[in-house]
């Protein structure tokens, strides 16, 4: 069974943080929901891990990726600070560019063609 080849972007820092699409989508999907368990449960997964992986963001950077607020009779709530919408754009946009950059060269993988270094 053949597929073709895809582009994926993963960042691995120093710091041992591993960040890729699906952190990028969990903060994506803070800012848009207003809540980590709303974003978790968006993405299929419990608000256990996306808790942890939110925690993990957090202790990797130099600051917060997200601000979160305990629930209770007025419920909780969770946002992007503004290091945390600096990330996942400075993110989506070296997706962009490997997307872009990246085309030509898989299209002459799709084809079967030997890749030649430029």
């Amino acid at each position: 069974m053949t597929s073709d080849p895809r582009l994926s972007l993963r960042l691995h820092f120093d710091s041992g943080l591993t960040f890729g699409r699906g952190k990028a989508d969990l903060l994506q999907g803070i800012e848009e929901e207003g809540s980590i368990s709303a974003a978790g449960r968006r993405m299929g997964m419990s608000y256990r891990r996306a808790w942890s992986l939110v925690e993990e963001m957090n202790a990797h950077f130099t600051s917060p990726l997200v601000d979160s607020s305990r629930g209770g009779a007025r419920g909780g709530g969770a946002q992007l600070t503004d290091l945390g919408r600096q990330v996942l754009a400075d993110y989506r946009a070296l997706e962009t560019l490997l997307r872009e950059q990246g085309a030509e060269h898989l299209a002459r993988l799709r084809a079967g063609q030997r890749y030649v270094s430029t």
